[in-house]
């Protein structure tokens, strides 16, 4: 039986109580799943890096500010887009936040459809970025299926060679060749020689042809 993914969730982090409260009232009203956090450790203690969704965050809170808490999401390799909400006196903040990966910030006051829009667009986003992983994980693991050997002929396939070199490199016959060469197309699940290579470009770039210089 095959797992039920969990639906995205809309996180707002906001040391202010009314705002945390409209805000999931908003939310839940567009249909979105949502949480509330009065503090950043109080998100932290719980957050799930696998559970799909974006992050409504205060910039300016008490103890833990929001920017510290996208720093310890950075350092923690998490990937979901961070929302921040500003006030006037915290642009150069916000342009800070926006360098180290935010996906987008509010400025107060802001309209209820604005927030709706951009949240969309960032659940949208992290979608985009976990369906690359999940595929990028697949690809991984059916080339680490590969023997040794068959990496061997991933490597020169991925080069470009033709059956006679790599069979000569490798000191074996053609039609070896020929066996291993349908192992990798067959265990990798590439469609053509093309496909192939931007696998391995993917998760394993160093096998990829080299550019010129």
């Amino acid at each position: 039986m095959i797992a039920k993914k969990a639906p995205p969730t809309v996180f707002v982090v906001d040391d202010d109580e009314s705002v945390r409260g409209s805000l999931r009232f908003l939310l839940r009203s567009a249909g979105l799943e949502c949480r509330a956090f009065g503090a950043a450790p109080e998100f932290l203690a719980g957050y799930d890096p696998a559970q799909p969704g974006c992050l409504v965050l205060d910039v300016r809170m008490p103890g833990m500010s929001g920017l510290e808490l996208q720093q310890e999401l950075n350092l923690r390799g998490a990937v979901i887009p961070v929302i921040f909400i500003t006030g006037h006196g915290d642009i150069p903040m916000a342009v800070e936040a926006m360098q180290h990966g935010a996906h987008d910030f509010l400025q107060k006051p802001f309209r209820d459809e604005d927030l709706i829009e951009r949240v969309r667009r960032a659940l949208a986003k992290d979608a985009e970025a976990r369906a690359a992983l999940e595929e990028h994980n697949a690809i991984r693991g059916r080339l680490d299926s590969l023997t040794p050997r068959e990496r061997e002929v991933l490597a020169l396939m991925a080069r470009g060679k033709p059956n006679k070199i790599m069979a000569h490199e490798l000191g074996v016959s053609q039609r070896t060749v020929e066996i291993h060469r349908a192992r990798v197309m067959e265990k990798s699940g590439a469609s053509s020689l093309a496909e192939l290579v931007r696998m391995v470009m993917d998760v394993e770039p160093e096998l990829a042809p080299s550019r010129q210089r």
